[in-house]
């Protein structure tokens, strides 16, 4: 394999053989001095990110002041694509099917240059699941969940006054047993084609020094002060106290070493070897409760997909303890009923049958959901024709259902997950959705002395309290109670889908917490309802709503003031997210960072990294 080089200040500079997005400037407002270069001159033939490609289809139209293009091409290939949230790994895995790899080979050399230039989200410490989707038409689910350590108990979140604390979010208890590396090993024992040492060299290269970037600043200056009561964190991402420097040289060492040995080693140094033990020294430093024998006893597992029909396509994503497949179906279930292209992209009405349905699926989700090998789950009932036809018929289309007559509870939402989702497709037609997370950014804030990477706070994903929400305001039911060994309940939803003739048509996914499964439906409607290409699905600006608290969320400059009057005129409170600080990436305001990969009747591929949080999607 190539050696890796940084990418050059523009993204497809350098890359004679490779289409790509540049990640610095896509999706700007108009009026961005390199959009206008671009767009007047002959790069406009070679990239659309600013505006200058195809028109949107008839009747879409963003609302003024959106900062995303409704007139923007894809990134287009015919002989493979990967779509990443940082052009460095997006890079790991163009360069890996050059070198001959498939799909998978490319998705986990993806994944672990992840873990080094996106250590807010991508890890080693954190979990995920994947969906693979091979050449011959077969598709897996695998999942590589956090579990609970075997000394976790129901109530271990709770005060003597039975309220919960803050100990699920930050420091040594928050941390659930990791698996994203048995992920990807399972994924490439099984589906891989090169040597699995190759897979890791690039994200040890990179370990060695890359250039820090401006969002990595942004994600330190929102929560680099609540790594300074961890040594191994503060030393490592804000020496002196202080985040490093724009443009200085980002090295870690120590998970460098850590990755070396996973090179060699594969997974038995990380569950039985030197990185266990200095993850175990680091629970105890810390009063953490996880063993040698907890990640001595981790497994990946290969579950059934959640498959259901939508207009004639076959979607396919991950069943629990992950809620985004069944929760999907529920809500495609119901919306089935309704023609949304007639009714108009983000017109009120559409908006209030998504909401509605929203509402009702999440209700479900939250009661119902958790890791299926603890609780029998009623998935059959909750995705069947039956549950969708009863479930429709209480909606109302001039009128919205107060989430008290569905199903009673307050709560309040906190927009902190960092989560990341990553597609891959080969030129075989191989493609990979991998989703992986640390749940809130840098997860419970936690380096293990040694490795060099963040612990996950996943256990906050478990129901604390019956009744109580979590971080993302979701107000989960006892099902998903924290017990030793178990998985906590998710939204993460990689998800691929078939047209209907059964090939291979979208490959998609987002982090965003509670919002991930309404985010990768909406981008499935975009595109199968109302005909929008790759980039201008991921362009277009999203709502969410998940039964508690009862509002609509849109994001900043997202609805005209016509269609909040009129989504209030029917009942529906509605909220526009914060616009957070005015940085380069365009983060503020954020529904989900979605990687788009479409196949074209043609069979070539068109592909969108968002450009929210200054993604990169390169084709060949």
């Amino acid at each position: 394999m190539p050696r890796l080089r940084p990418l050059p200040s523009a993204a497809f500079g350098g890359l004679p053989t490779a289409r790509a997005q540049d990640s610095r400037g896509a999706g700007r407002p108009l009026g961005h001095p390199l959009r206008e270069a671009l767009c007047g001159g002959l790069a406009a033939l070679l990239l659309a990110s600013y505006g200058c490609g195809s028109p949107p289809p008839p009747g879409i139209a963003f609302p003024d002041g959106w900062p995303l293009s409704a007139a923007a091409d894809p990134v287009s290939a015919s002989a493979g694509l990967v779509s990443t949230t940082d052009e460095f790994a997006t890079r790991v895995g163009i360069e890996v099917l050059e070198a001959g790899g498939n799909a998978v080979d490319a998705a986990v050399a993806t994944g672990l240059a992840l873990a080094v230039v996106n250590p807010e989200a991508g890890n080693l410490g954190g979990g995920g699941f994947m969906m693979i989707r091979l050449a011959d038409g077969s598709v897996h689910a695998q999942d590589h969940r956090e579990k609970a350590p075997l000394a976790a108990t129901r109530d271990m979140y709770l005060d003597t006054a039975g309220e919960v604390t803050d100990r699920s979010l930050v420091g040594h208890l928050a941390a659930g047993v990791p698996g994203t590396v048995a992920g990807l090993w399972e994924a490439h024992r099984r589906f891989g084609s090169l040597e699995w040492a190759a897979l890791v060299e690039p994200a040890v290269e990179l370990a060695a020094g890359f250039e820090t970037t401006g969002r990595l600043l942004s994600t330190l200056d929102a929560v680099g002060d609540q790594m300074l009561a961890f040594p191994a964190a503060a030393r490592l991402f804000m020496p002196g106290g202080e985040p490093p420097p724009l443009g200085s040289a980002f090295r870690q060492p120590e998970l460098a070493a850590v990755l070396r040995r996973l090179g060699d080693e594969g997974p038995h140094d990380f569950y039985r070897g030197e990185t266990a033990r200095l993850i175990v020294a680091e629970m105890e430093r810390g009063g953490g409760m996880m063993t040698l024998a907890d990640l001595d006893r981790y497994e990946a597992l290969w579950r059934e997909p959640v498959a259901f029909g939508y207009r004639g396509y076959t979607v396919y994503s991950v069943p629990p303890p992950s809620s985004g497949g069944v929760t999907m179906a529920m809500i495609a279930g119901m919306l089935e009923r309704w023609e949304l292209s007639e009714l108009g992209w983000n017109s009120p009405e559409t908006i209030h049958l998504m909401v509605e349905a929203f509402r009702r699926a999440y209700a479900d989700r939250n009661e119902y959901l958790a890791d299926p090998d603890f609780v029998e789950l009623p998935i059959d009932e909750l995705v069947s024709e039956a549950y969708a036809a009863a479930r429709a018929a209480t909606i109302e289309r001039d009128r919205a259902t107060p989430s008290a007559e569905v199903q009673p509870g307050l709560a309040s939402i906190v927009d902190e997950s960092h989560t990341t989702h990553y597609a891959v497709v080969d030129a075989a037609g191989n493609a990979v959705a991998v989703t992986t997370s640390l749940n809130s950014w840098y997860g419970s804030k936690v380096v293990a002395d040694g490795t060099g990477f963040f612990l996950n706070n996943t256990m906050d994903d478990f129901t604390a309290k019956p009744g109580t929400p979590n971080q993302f305001g979701l107000v989960q039911g006892a099902a998903n109670a924290v017990a030793p060994e178990k998985r906590p309940l998710s939204a993460m939803s990689p998800t691929i889908v078939e047209d209907p003739d059964g090939e291979l048509f979208l490959v998609a996914g987002t982090p965003g917490g509670a919002s991930i499964i309404t985010t990768v439906l909406q981008t499935i409607f975009n595109v199968v309802d109302h005909g929008m290409n790759a980039a201008q699905a991921v362009h277009a600006p999203r709502v969410h709503h998940q039964h508690l608290p009862d509002m609509v969320f849109h994001e900043y400059r997202g609805l005209p003031e016509a269609t909040v009057a009129a989504l209030e005129a029917m009942g529906h409170t509605v909220e526009e997210r914060d616009p957070g600080p005015a940085d380069a990436y365009f983060q503020g305001g954020v529904s989900g960072d979605v990687q788009l990969i479409r196949v074209l009747p043609d069979g070539s591929l068109a592909g969108w990294s968002d450009p929210r949080r200054g993604g990169l999607a390169l084709g060949r």
